[in-house]
């Protein structure tokens, strides 16, 4: 297939790479330029909206805006082409994107994913798609190059971004919890490494408590997902909770945590960077 992908990250490059390594004719756009092996970069985002499909991976709402509303790219692009935004993007641009695209007479499907660009070079994120089904059909085999598992979350595209959002806020409150129990435990003697053995082999073995007790466990805090893009998911979950009308305290504490690391200093480190706020801000002086 011809496919266009937009912006070439940290995600955007691995799941660039892996498409043209299984054999897709892969045209990309990037804002600061780049080259990807097998990638054939264009000079505009219209050329890579002429294809069969095509991915934007842009960091947020005012990126896409900018870059394919306000621009006019959606009108340009290639009759029969279904757009595929992989991005975290907020629930109420996901259904402006879904007006957008339908007045352009495109397909669109919301599939943001689940994984550090260590997992995406592995062609195994975990792609949480929303849709019209014929949509989903057609780049179904080109989700299943980019991700270990395709998970369906129905025919409403901006479905899949909430339930991103979802998931991004309970990380940052499992991060927040581990923090919080290295305290309590390191104040009694228990090293933080004795304590995670005993969490992970007991109540919570899943993958995020496995890669962020590492991160606090070495105090290795480089960054996989940067603490500004961990603060602006959180204030997207935010506005949706708003939105919906509800209150969610824990989203509450994590969301004012997670601005306070930032604005310690930390925002260009990894989000789990929050527990070094956390453990340090405890201490006493």
């Amino acid at each position: 297939m011809k496919i266009g992908i937009i912006g070439l990250g940290a995600m955007g490059r691995e799941m660039a790479r892996n498409l043209a390594h299984a054999g897709h004719d892969v045209k990309a756009w990037n804002r600061s330029g780049g080259l990807v092996d097998g990638v054939t970069m264009v000079a505009s985002p219209v050329e890579a909206f002429q294809g069969d499909a095509v991915f934007t991976m842009l960091s947020d709402d005012a990126a896409i805006r900018s870059t394919l509303i306000a621009s006019g790219v959606l009108a340009q692009a290639k009759a029969g082409l279904v757009h595929v935004v992989t991005s975290t993007i907020s629930v109420a641009f996901a259904r402006e994107l879904v007006a957008a695209h339908a007045e352009a007479g495109i397909g669109y499907v919301g599939a943001p994913v689940l994984g550090r660009p260590d997992v995406a070079a592995k062609g195994e994120l975990n792609v949480l798609a929303a849709g019209p089904p014929e949509a989903i059909a057609k780049v179904r085999p080109l989700l299943d190059v980019i991700g270990g598992r395709i998970w369906d979350m129905g025919d409403e595209a901006p479905t899949a971004n909430a339930a991103k959002l979802a998931c991004n806020m309970m990380i940052t409150m499992a991060i927040e919890a581990m923090a919080e129990a290295v305290v309590l435990t390191e104040a009694n003697g228990l090293p933080r490494e004795r304590f995670f053995d005993v969490i992970l082999n007991t109540l919570f073995g899943s993958r995020s408590y496995q890669v962020y007790s590492a991160n606090i466990a070495n105090a290795n805090y480089e960054p996989g997902f940067k603490a500004t893009l961990g603060l602006k998911d959180l204030r997207l979950a935010s506005e949706a909770a708003a939105d919906a009308g509800r209150t969610l305290p824990m989203l509450n504490a994590v969301h004012g945590r997670m601005s306070e690391t930032v604005a310690a200093g930390m925002g260009e480190r990894d989000w789990s960077a929050m527990a070094k706020y956390t453990i340090e801000s405890g201490r006493p002086r």
